[in-house]
């Protein structure tokens, strides 16, 4: 249909494999509408040089290398976009930060979880299999390590498995986007979705669930009571977020010779624990059915909202739904209708996360500029301007090793190329446990302002001058504006402004008595400057 003079994909929900229209398109006529409707003007879209940048740091986790830079901003190719994010997403670093990403959003910690990165490890080889996101919902769910398909997935639930209120609460987040549990002493007071029949009934489906010597299990009968606000005890349905209930026998407490068995099981599973080997599974699964209903068209829209306005969040800084955890009648989205179009996009495309992504980082919505010439400032969820994002632990250590790398390591064959830069990344992965996980209301904490400013480890790391470091490269240049040049077009990504040259020119010919201490300086500043800390 046709909205202020701009095209509204309306997107429905047929048969698996359907076309539709490109996600790209159906993202720009829902935002560009909305600004058009409520008369706000648009920044205009990114230069390319901040665009190769923002880019590189979102599908593969760090700054572009000065050839890539070089390679896109001089190409005259009509397609040089898309081809760039076809080749990142194709890249073995797409799918290792794509991981990282992952590992934090499902993890209750805020660096990622799971043993020794086992869950990681799940992560990476199924994105890098493009594994659609219900399938890695079952694998996360029923996790079954003798399956090397499935291998570590049993990280997601087993450090949970100590806590079942928690338990419960941490699923409903990280896969439905609902906190419920503001409805465990009682129903929701200022929610009118959520009741304590829906926190109960969620727990209902995950309280049998235990760790059995280091392995996830499952127990066939269990029974969950609990208090309401009025009135007497209960048992708990399987009820699941929309309403919909599991009706079984087997909702009761285990007899003695059950937890007897259960017992015997779980030792056992001890001293097979090198072979990560569980009890065998319940012929009922509580846990099995919750993935069944949440999958069922009726039932899907969390689990596909959920996961839109997660990735939606991660690219553009800012959620269609605000908080991710509060997706509930009372809480609208910022455009209702382009998140459920992407949702039944999704589920239409059998939950291919590729598609999605890609279409969202080729829409004008995600490569506008992050400067906004004007005294009043657009609101986030309009989606004006591009959002300042601070960079992730791992974007931050893994730019900071590639701006500090003589250029000239960057050259030679692509393999040889992507080869080196996992080198960097992995070389950075001590450092990056450094960095506090950035939050929507980001400040830079104590800690990583007094590890910037006083610690001998980024001096070692980022500002030495041996042979192979951008210090090293240009310790022989007596020109200090070559050496101002080097340093910004190296660490910031872009030429140096004139202002810029003059400025950092000055300040080392003030220092030629020293000349190797002025240039860590500079390079130091550069480093630490927002626009090297954030993704722009």
């Amino acid at each position: 249909m046709k909205a202020l003079g701009l095209t509204l994909w309306i997107v429905t929900v047929p048969a698996l494999g359907f076309a539709g229209p490109p996600v790209e398109q159906v993202i720009d006529s829902h935002i560009d509408a909305k600004l058009k409707a409520d008369a706000v003007s648009p920044a205009p879209q990114a230069d390319d040089y901040t665009l190769v940048r923002r880019l590189t740091l979102d599908l593969v986790g760090r700054i572009p290398t000065p050839q890539e830079t070089d390679a896109y901003v001089t190409s005259k190719d009509a397609d040089k976009r898309a081809k760039l994010v076809d080749r990142l997403m194709a890249s073995p670093g797409y799918a290792r930060y794509q991981a990282v990403q992952f590992d934090v959003m499902l993890s209750d910690r805020p660096g990622g979880g799971g043993k020794n990165g086992s869950l990681r490890d799940y992560l990476t080889k199924a994105i890098q299999d493009n594994r659609p996101w219900d399938q890695m919902f079952r694998d996360l769910m029923l996790p079954d390590d003798a399956d090397p398909a499935k291998k570590g997935a049993g990280e997601f639930l087993r450090p949970k498995l100590a806590d079942a209120d928690k338990l419960t609460s941490d699923v409903s987040v990280a896969f439905f986007g609902v906190n419920v549990s503001c409805a465990q002493c009682h129903d929701h007071p200022n929610v009118k979705d959520w009741k304590q029949d829906h926190f109960y009934g969620m727990k209902a489906f995950l309280a049998r669930t235990y760790d059995a010597g280091g392995v996830v299990a499952e127990r066939e009968v269990g029974l969950v009571k609990f208090k309401p606000t009025k009135g007497p005890e209960r048992n708990a349905k399987l009820m699941f977020l929309t309403g919909a209930t599991v009706d079984t026998d087997t909702a009761r407490e285990p007899t003695k010779d059950e937890q007897k068995k259960e017992k015997e099981a779980t030792e056992q599973a001890k001293k097979d624990k090198e072979k990560a080997k569980a009890p065998p599974p319940p012929a009922f699964s509580a846990r099995g059915q919750l993935v069944e209903v949440a999958l069922r068209p009726k039932e899907s829209e969390y689990f596909a909202r959920n996961i839109v306005n997660r990735l939606w969040h991660r690219f553009l800084g800012y959620g269609l739904v605000n908080p991710l955890d509060q997706m509930h009648s009372e809480n609208p989205a910022s455009h209702p209708a382009l998140l459920d179009d992407l949702a039944a996009d999704v589920r239409g495309h059998g939950y291919d996360l590729r598609r999605l992504v890609r279409g969202v980082v080729m829409s004008r919505t995600y490569s506008r500029a992050s400067r906004y010439d004007s005294e009043s400032h657009p609101e986030a969820n309009t989606f004006a301007v591009g959002r300042l994002k601070p960079l992730t632990p791992t974007q931050l250590a893994t730019s900071l090793r590639i701006a500090a790398t003589d250029p000239k390591q960057f050259d030679g064959k692509p393999d040889e190329i992507e080869k080196k830069l996992e080198q960097l990344e992995a070389s950075a992965r001590g450092f990056a446990g450094s960095i506090a996980q950035p939050t929507d209301h980001f400040q830079i904490g104590v800690s990583e302002a007094l590890l910037f400013s006083n610690s001998d480890k980024v001096m070692k790391e980022f500002l030495d001058d041996r042979g192979g470091t951008l210090l090293g490269r240009v310790k022989d240049e007596t020109d200090p504006a070559a050496v101002a040049k080097a340093l910004v077009r190296n660490a910031l990504g872009r030429p140096a402004t004139a202002a810029e040259i003059a400025a950092l020119s000055e300040y080392m010919t003030k220092r030629a008595d020293r000349p190797a201490e002025a240039r860590k300086q500079v390079l130091w500043a550069l480093l630490t400057c927002p626009e090297f800390r954030f993704n722009h």
